[in-house]
């Protein structure tokens, strides 16, 4: 289990990085077509998945879509910050569980609330993957709102292959 911890604990701390370079202006910024979020949207959305998680792996139900969607998580990087760092210290709590224990998720899949029986490291690896998927989303913002950070790793899944820049 303890691989499954670190890898989501590696990729929230790319949360922590970010959030230290941005300014709030920055993370509420909806101006970037075509959705029209914000980077704090995103952020949030990451935190509300592992707070289900947290929430819930206790009692062996997790449900994914009672989430708090705390909006100043897109407003305030010190409020974002503190609160990534709380999942992160939580995490590290959790390293002695076995990845196979059983827990019931619910999720909506689009036909409604459904509930599936999955394992803790089965849910945990679909939230590191859900929060690289959102750095990618991320990663697009930043580029038009012209914000350059300094990880090449950013928004790419590991199993991604790096393209090939030719600039000849």
């Amino acid at each position: 289990m303890n691989i499954i911890i670190q890898s989501s604990i590696n990729t929230l701390n790319k949360s922590k990085s970010l959030l230290s370079v941005l300014t709030n202006p920055d993370l509420c910024n909806v101006s970037i077509p075509p959705y029209f979020s914000c980077i704090g949207s995103h952020i949030r959305h990451i935190i509300d998945f592992y707070d289900c998680i947290l929430d819930g792996y206790a009692l062996r139900k997790i449900d994914l879509t009672n989430r708090t969607r705390d909006k100043k998580m897109h407003e305030d990087c010190d409020y974002a910050f503190k609160n990534v760092k709380r999942v992160i210290d939580t995490l590290n709590q959790l390293s002695n569980i076995s990845p196979n224990t059983t827990i019931n998720v619910v999720d909506d899949l689009g036909l409604g609330k459904v509930e599936i029986e999955y394992t803790i490291g089965a849910v945990l690896a679909q939230a590191n993957s859900h929060a690289i998927h959102h750095y990618a989303i991320i990663n697009y913002i930043l580029d038009r709102l012209n914000i350059t950070i300094n990880d090449e790793t950013f928004g790419y899944n590991p199993t991604t292959p790096k393209p090939e820049i030719n600039l000849n």
